[in-house]
């Protein structure tokens, strides 16, 4: 896609505003395929959701619609950004916390004339950007009287519940825009149908008397597979609890059940709201108490624990689309409808008792699937099911095509238009598999594990443990049969092990640019929250210069201390280097920690030794990852100079393999710089004789500088800083 230059934009964004389409993105949290009657059928007659079908019926349905990371927060970040979860720092919810300096499809509309708003669920931790208006739920969000997160900072809240709450202020800001004459995306987010599923009042009796049909691996015994299938903490056997899940009041007596969350929002309901839900689930609850002081066995209780799961969940989606009909009849009824694209869609599926589970995290079908259903009038051909193969990496460069706008050459996904214009059809060249990636998080136990899938067969790659998984989906559905060691599957095996390195190599999927931190030990963690501290602090946000590494930077703080003191000290200079990191360490650094609070004239880059020590990683990954860095720094600090150090020399003779490839890496520096904001500083030769011997004076252990090194790096330093303006 050819960018468009800034000045085009200006000439074209008056001719374009009257017929560029409106977006009204409506986005729920866990929505199975299944609980979509459009979509599936376990749930279509009993749970119907005629609002969504609608948009269907008059527009296109996408029957293969994969998340890249099944998870809510790195879900959001990939829609915002466009980019695998690696490459957009969001990796999961327990580490994570989004980089909002990045650029996003939203702040990108906005240089396009759009005007943008997010209402609901956010749910990656920093604050909006990109947005003329936001109002958010703070973390998950509450299902009854919720606080919502105001522009200024503070937190009001709102009687009611909150799926009609979200709509209202939806509509609110449709009804009163600052500039009706901009086009507008409206990002429209519930909360609904997240655990711990709690409906709304008049609709906590629905489903009453009726059975809820069960899948036919309720009763998983996970043989087959890998043994981390087995060890997830998912289960609605023996993971769902007494308060938070099956909605029970007081301590639970049965031994069955350990630890206990509670249900956090009965205690927000009003002595009306407290009486509905004590009249709708006490009788029920009562006749489990006495089952269950009788004896209830295990598998009785696991099917009550399923059909109070699986009533709860479609109640609050019937709520979802209740609301979304609010939302279409007013587009119909103020005329925006003809000019307006609606989507439907949700951060990833869920398991309602496929493999005895909840949640989702796991690359097995139903949580890997998301529901992308778009009306788009005059341009979209009404009921259309399409096979075309999408991801939600794409969602950012259809928005942006949509619009007319540019999509950045680093978007990994791929603009939607042609098959929404082709009736569903895939164009020559369309995508025929997919990429994901889950890190892993303490939450439900899920094993990291990443893979590939085309239109027949998935890998999955266990890489804690090196263990892998084939399934043919095909013959197996269910994904209940791992073939990977079945001699017929071998040709299958070779092809998608091809595979799956190919869609790595596309993403840019290595182990130096995978953002990983080190929390595990315990001083990195300890230094990681004083460092953060520091970037709070007055004398770090007015620091000319911050230094960016590993060890070798780190010890400016002890053999380099006399140095610092002396030349950088003065300046206010701020050191974030880490003893042992490597690139992917410092990728996680920079991408969630406060270190975009500080804003230096100059930064100091020295990275890539440990990435050639210890593990002797290809040059040119240890690059890419540099760049990575380089590129991450753009954003932060788009005023920053950058003096990129090159990766100081290894052992002590010129012939060493680990100071071949640092020596590699030096030359595939060079083109970064472009002596205007990236400088590149060489001091590689004050370490050396002419024949390329080390000194060990300097280099005692022959990585690591001495005191006099040090000097030697400062005085090579201090005029370079000169040069980009640090005085």
């Amino acid at each position: 896609m050819k960018r468009l230059t800034t000045a085009f934009l200006a000439l074209a964004l008056p001719a374009l505003s009257a017929q560029r389409p409106n977006i009204v993105f409506i986005f729920t949290d866990d929505h199975a395929l299944e609980a979509i009657s459009a979509y599936g059928e376990r749930f279509d007659e009993i749970a119907p959701t005629p609002q969504i079908d609608r948009i269907a019926k008059e527009g296109m349905l996408f029957e293969r619609s994969y998340c890249g990371n099944s998870i809510c927060g790195p879900s959001r970040a990939t829609i915002l950004t466009g980019k695998h979860s690696h490459m957009n720092g969001f990796m999961d919810n327990n580490f994570s916390r989004f980089d909002g300096s990045q650029p996003t499809f939203p702040k990108m509309l906005q240089n396009a004339g759009y005007e943008t708003a997010v209402i609901g669920k956010w749910h990656l931790i920093s604050n909006p950007t990109g947005f003329d208006h936001w109002e958010i739920l703070p973390d998950q969000g509450n299902y009854y009287n919720p606080h919502f997160i105001q522009m200024d900072g503070s937190r009001k809240r709102f009687e009611g519940y909150v799926t009609d709450l979200v709509v209202d202020k939806s509509l609110d800001w449709l009804k009163n825009r600052k500039d009706k004459s901009k086009p507008f995306v409206l990002m429209t987010q519930q909360k609904a149908p997240h655990r711990n599923w709690i409906p709304a009042e008049r609709h906590m009796k629905l489903f009453d008397g009726i059975e809820i049909p069960e899948p036919g691996s309720l009763f998983d015994d996970y043989k087959n597979r890998v043994p981390a299938v087995a060890k997830q903490q998912m289960t609605i056997a023996k993971d769902f609890e007494w308060g938070h899940d099956m909605l029970l009041h007081g301590t639970p007596a049965d031994p069955r059940f350990g630890k206990e969350l509670g249900n956090h929002e009965y205690p927000r309901m009003s002595e009306a709201q407290k009486k509905t839900f004590d009249e709708a689930y006490g009788e029920e609850n009562k006749a489990l108490l006495g089952k269950l002081k009788d004896g209830m066995d295990d598998e009785e209780l696991t099917r009550w624990k399923y059909q109070r799961y699986t009533k709860n969940y479609p109640r609050c989606i019937r709520a979802v689309d209740e609301n979304i009909g609010r939302m279409l009849d007013y587009l119909d009824e103020s005329g925006l409808a003809e000019n307006t694209i609606v989507i439907y869609s949700s951060d990833q599926g869920f398991y309602l008792g496929e493999h005895g589970w909840y949640d989702k995290r796991w690359m097995f079908e139903q949580s890997l699937s998301m529901p992308f259903i778009i009306r788009w009038p005059g341009i979209v051909k009404p009921g259309v099911r399409s096979k075309a193969m999408i991801q939600n990496i794409d969602y950012a460069p259809t928005f942006l095509d949509v619009a007319g706008a540019s999509i950045p050459e680093d978007m990994q996904g791929t603009s939607l238009v042609p098959v929404l214009k082709n009736e569903g059809q895939a164009p020559a060249g369309w995508r025929d598999a997919i990429h994901y990636q889950y890190s892993g998080e303490f939450t439900h136990n899920v094993a990291a594990h990443d893979g590939v899938r085309n239109d027949r067969y998935k890998l999955m790659r266990f890489p804690d443990t090196d263990e892998w998984m084939l399934f043919d989906l095909e013959k197996d559905p269910q994904e209940m049969r791992n073939v990977v060691a079945e001699k017929e599957y071998e040709p299958v095996l070779k092809d998608m092990r091809a595979l799956y390195d190919s869609l790595r190599k596309k993403y840019q999927v290595t182990t130096s640019t995978y953002p990983q931190q080190r929390w595990k030990e315990g001083w990195w963690k300890q230094r990681w929250d004083q460092k953060n501290e520091e970037a709070n602090s007055a004398g770090a946000k007015e620091a000319q210069v911050v230094f960016l590494g590993d060890s070798i930077t780190q010890a400016w703080e002890n053999e380099g201390k006399a140095a610092w003191d002396k030349h950088f000290a003065p300046l206010g200079a701020v050191n974030w280097g880490y003893s042992g990191d490597r690139t992917e360490h410092l990728i996680w650094r920079l991408q969630n920690g406060n270190i975009q609070r500080l804003s230096p004239k100059a930064a100091v880059l020295l990275i890539g030794t440990n990435n050639t020590g210890q593990s002797k990683r290809p040059a040119a990954e240890t690059v890419a990852a540099i760049r990575r860095t380089l590129d991450d720094l753009s954003w932060k600090w788009p005023d920053t100079r950058i003096i990129l150090m090159s990766v100081f020399p290894r052992a002590e003779k010129a012939g060493n393999p680990l100071r071949k490839i640092n020596d590699e890496i030096n030359e595939q520096l060079k083109p970064l710089a472009d002596g205007k904001r990236i400088h590149l500083l060489d001091i590689n030769a004050k370490f050396m004789d002419s024949e390329g011997t080390l000194n060990t004076g300097l280099l005692p252990d022959q990585l690591h500088l001495s005191p006099a090194a040090y000097e030697i790096w400062a005085e090579a330093l201090a005029p370079k800083l000169k040069e980009v303006g640090v005085e």
